[in-house]
């Protein structure tokens, strides 16, 4: 993409009403606009990111055995009567009424839909297990919507909802989404800490909340150091018994404040990490919460009916976005992971107009496209200095820079972004390191 044809409307100062690092960073980035309190349209550059967070999400869902659907936005209140949420769940659901004086919501969730769902159409253990998922928009009516997309009210989640005959297979779906959770996490270049966490209006005997460090975290959390250390799971079998690796992870120490065993500061000592999380998802295991109330029975091996036992598996999709700028940045702005951020190259033009330093560049943006890489070229005509501090201030991973000298030499000045000092080399070995 040409920057001369993109739209990136970025800002040199931080706005006023912008008080987390993340939210600065959006604005400033051109990455989102606000529409409303908390309701923000997602700009082209935001939309990619967003975009590639989804796709690293919806890959490890499939890997773990999640099927992917698509469920309204507008719910009907008879459902969530049903399940006995639709006067319990508070202000924060948005309730409407139709034409014809019907009770609708706005989702902020959707256990009562699936359940819906699965009751209308299956029917037999033979059937089992499932595990349905969906990205898709939510609403909540935040009392005090703050810090951009960390708190807003319209928000983009994936939820997953597994079902199964019994306890033990029930257990292992939610093993399969715990393990699933840490392999996501770290594809986005975040180290998200697993810790018990109460099951708060979702409900349920069992939850884990996913919490990622950062200096501006909602949380205070406590950990051993050796959380930290640990690499997640690879070339994992789903169908195994995940329950070892579940146990190697929640056998550490790990809590919030309001969980915090203060025994545990001097048995760790310097292994004792203190610092503040930002929770980017969160899994139940509710039993027959809904599936008793809402009647979701399949035909046992025995041919008595029996309820099916349900969890259900959310991950903060355009939270994360938030949750990874204020994880990883400087005082110039963005550094995105690889997978995560919007274009993979920049390649800046230091002097448009002159036949050398165009060709050159025009050359390296052709055959990075070619090569089917996320490459922004800076085309505009503006000074050297504004051009230095956009591709800084957006987070573009690697930045290839030509100008007169370099282009009389044949050479390329390479940076990567987050990283000290900077390499000239020709153009084809400038192109195997950022292809590499």
């Amino acid at each position: 993409m040409r920057l001369s044809r993109y739209f990136l409307p970025t800002l040199k100062e931080n706005p006023s009403e912008a008080q987390i690092v993340s939210h600065r960073l959006m604005l400033r980035a051109g990455m989102v606009r606000q529409h409303a309190a908390g309701i923000y349209n997602w700009l082209p550059l935001g939309t990619k990111v967003l975009q590639n967070i989804i796709a690293i999400v919806r890959d490890e869902q499939n890997a773990a055995g999640a099927q992917e659907i698509i469920m309204p936005t507008i719910q009907s209140g008879e459902l969530w009567k049903e399940s006995g949420r639709y006067d319990d769940y508070g202000p924060e659901m948005l309730r409407i009424k139709d034409r014809h004086d019907r009770d609708m919501l706005y989702g902020p969730t959707h256990e009562e839909v699936v359940t819906d769902i699965f009751r209308n159409n299956i029917k037999s253990y033979r059937d089992l297990p499932k595990n349905l998922y969906q990205i898709h928009w939510k609403f909540r009516d935040e009392v005090r919507p703050r810090f951009g997309v960390m708190r807003g009210r319209e928000f983009l989640m994936k939820d997953a909802y597994s079902f199964d005959i019994d306890f033990a297979r029930s257990k292992h779906a939610y093993n399969q989404m715990f393990v699933a959770y840490l392999r996501t996490f770290a594809r986005m270049g975040l180290k998200a800490i697993p810790m018990k966490a109460d099951s708060g209006p979702i409900g349920g005997d069992m939850s884990h909340e996913f919490i990622v460090l950062a200096d501006t975290g909602e949380s205070a959390v406590f950990c051993d150091k050796a959380l930290l250390e640990k690499p997640a799971p690879q070339n994992v079998n789903y169908d195994d018994d995940l329950q070892h690796i579940v146990d190697s992870w929640t056998s550490i120490y790990a809590a919030t404040d309001e969980k915090h065993d203060l025994s545990q500061e001097e048995k760790l000592g310097a292994n004792l990490v203190k610092a503040r999380g930002i929770e980017v998802g969160h899994i139940f295991h509710f039993g027959g919460k809904y599936a008793e109330p809402m009647g979701a029975k399949v035909t046992g091996p025995d041919g008595n009916p029996v309820t099916v036992m349900m969890g259900s598996y959310g991950i903060g999709v355009s939270r994360l976005v938030g949750a990874i700028i204020e994880a990883s940045h400087d005082e110039n702005g963005i550094i995105w992971p690889d997978e995560v951020a919007p274009f993979q190259i920049g390649i800046i033009n230091l002097k448009v107009g002159d036949a050398a330093c165009d060709a050159a560049c025009g050359d390296l943006y052709a055959k990075l496209k070619a090569a089917k890489r996320e490459v922004l070229y800076d085309d505009r005509d503006e000074r050297a200095g504004v051009k230095f501090a956009d591709m800084d201030l957006i987070g573009v991973p690697w930045q290839l820079v030509i100008g007169p000298k370099g282009a009389a030499k044949g050479v390329v000045e390479v940076k990567r972004r987050g990283a000290a000092g900077k390499e000239e080399l020709s153009a084809d070995a400038a192109l195997a390191k950022v292809m590499a």
